[in-house]
């Protein structure tokens, strides 16, 4: 995307993963997410960088279905997502 800031790339991998939460502190404004659409339910989320920069991981609110981001060279400008 031209003009895009960010500096990263997410590596799609397909490897189950944790929570992926916003911050305990409220400070979720400013970190980096991707908008994911979980097929399986039909429901958009938000699945939040971690902590250590590496990794974007989440599940389906519904379902409790896992999914985890790689951040990565060789990785993808895109920050929608569908997992099916």
């Amino acid at each position: 995307m031209p003009g895009d800031p960010r500096d990263y790339k997410v590596e799609l991998s397909g490897e189950a993963g944790g929570g992926g939460e916003p911050a305990a502190d409220g400070g979720d404004a400013a970190r980096p997410f991707l908008s994911v659409l979980f097929r399986c339910c039909n429901v958009y989320r938000r699945v939040y960088r971690g902590p250590d920069g590496r990794t974007y991981a989440g599940r389906c609110p519904r379902c409790g279905a896992a999914i985890t981001f790689r951040v990565g060279e060789g990785g993808t400008d895109s920050r929608s997502f569908v997992v099916e």
